[in-house]
């Protein structure tokens, strides 16, 4: 690719990349650790003309939550509501999920052939509601702390 100066590296990571949901922590790090090696790859591939995209698809019928999901309920009765409610959840809708893979393939094929391929491609709407939510949330909570952040009151060097 850098050869060409052209190619797409498409890079499967989850709506968990961006929501980390009760019950599925160590997934959602994995993720998380997917968007920030495509965001530093994107910056140093892209000068080459090789794009980076993250696909980030909400629920979709596959096996994610059906038996290449191993879980284990908390034994701790604080967890009830949280952890074991997302994992129940998830057992109980395995192979019903809304979003059609078939579907989420073809958005892929054509995202990549895009004239300008996005950098984050959300399938589903469910993960589209998901990732749009937590997105306002960071924003609202970075607007409000901004005015006692060190770096919006203070020049450097200058903090008290």
């Amino acid at each position: 690719m850098r050869t060409r100066r052209r190619g797409h590296i498409v890079n499967l990571s989850s709506v968990a990349g961006f929501v980390g949901f009760a019950g599925s922590g160590y997934y959602a790090a994995t993720k998380h650790a997917v968007e920030g090696l495509s965001d530093s790859l994107a910056k140093e591939v892209g000068p080459l003309g090789i794009h980076v995209m993250c696909v980030e698809p909400g629920p979709f019928r596959t096996d994610f939550a059906g038996r290449s999901l191993r879980q284990t309920l908390s034994r701790f009765g604080d967890y009830e509501a949280t952890v074991n409610g997302r994992l129940r959840t998830l057992a109980g809708r395995s192979g019903m999920q809304p979003g059609d893979p078939t579907r989420a393939a073809a958005a892929i094929i054509e995202a990549v052939q895009a004239a300008r391929p996005p950098r984050h491609l959300v399938l589903g709407a469910l993960g589209l509601e998901n990732v749009r939510k937590s997105l306002a949330e960071t924003l609202e909570e970075i607007d409000t702390w901004k005015q006692t952040s060190l770096g919006a009151d203070f020049p450097v060097g200058q903090a008290e």
